[in-house]
């Protein structure tokens, strides 16, 4: 045979040989790679699984915290509200027995104002109109105490035509508070004494300010004498949040209290949560 012919065959075998491992290693590479992008795949998918599990227990852990939340206000408000209808039923029969030859004028307004406590003041909400007229009744059984001298004055100033002055948006019993602590610590004695009442309904706004010159005479302080503004600030807070402010502030020997509730905004949350 040929040498040159050998020689050649041989090196076409060698060349096939390296060839062929050439492309056995660009298989394996190949392999690899394509292990290692289904590993990265399949670690990604794990990831993307873990958060979508972890967002979902967040999601249902929030819920269930806003469900407790919620139980949790409803179960204040109800402890709440349950101090304050008695408080202000002996604070109304006080006023009347002490003053027996007013109580004829008295029982008209004593009866509106029963009629509210007994059958408006469990429901949730009621109209800024009907919890201004039961305010309203609640200065005149107050009045009975003061002086015909004394310097009482009520101004309303209210816009009728408004719809939400007369749809169920605002707490009952929200005014008792600041009304009753003005007549307490006001100083009934002094010449120049005065309570002052303003009720306003402007732009889906609720207003009050109560003003009284205070007292020098420090209050006598009872057991069990009453829920107070503390507990009226709490229910204005489960209710009302961020929709309402409470100012109280003393000027010149005058304390003045403003409480103004955006009704409107407050429907709008009440109606995007349901």
């Amino acid at each position: 045979m040929d040498p040159g012919f050998i020689f050649v065959t041989l090196n076409w075998l060698t060349l096939l040989k390296s060839l062929d491992m050439g492309a056995n290693i660009l298989l394996e590479n190949t392999i690899l790679i394509i292990s290692m992008i289904i590993g990265i795949v399949f670690l990604f998918a794990l990831l993307i699984y873990q958060l979508r599990q972890s967002e979902k227990k967040k999601k249902e852990l929030e819920a269930k915290f806003k469900e407790l939340e919620a139980k949790l206000n409803n179960i204040q408000l109800e402890t709440i509200e349950a101090k304050l209808n008695p408080h202000l039923f002996k604070n109304i029969l006080n006023s009347i027995q002490a003053h027996a030859y007013q109580t004829y004028f008295a029982i008209d307004k004593l009866a509106n104002v029963l009629d509210y406590i007994l059958y408006d003041s469990h429901k949730k909400y009621v109209t800024p109109k009907e919890e201004i007229e039961f305010a309203i009744n609640l200065i005149e059984i107050n009045k009975i105490k003061l002086s015909p001298l004394f310097e009482l004055k009520t101004k309303v100033k209210i816009h009728e035509d408004e719809p939400l002055y007369t749809q169920n948006v605002l707490a009952p019993l929200i005014s008792i508070e600041l009304i009753e602590n003005a007549f307490k610590h006001a100083d009934l004695q002094s010449p120049d004494a005065f309570i002052s009442v303003s009720f306003s309904f402007k732009d889906s706004i609720f207003s009050l300010t109560v003003a009284n010159k205070i007292s020098s005479k420090t209050p006598m302080k009872k057991e069990h004498s009453g829920i107070g503004i503390q507990s009226m600030e709490q229910r204005l807070k489960i209710i009302y949040g961020e929709n309402y402010k409470l100012e109280k502030f003393i000027e010149e020997s005058c304390y003045i209290a403003h409480l103004k509730i955006n009704l409107l905004e407050h429907k709008a949350k009440m109606l995007a949560i349901r």
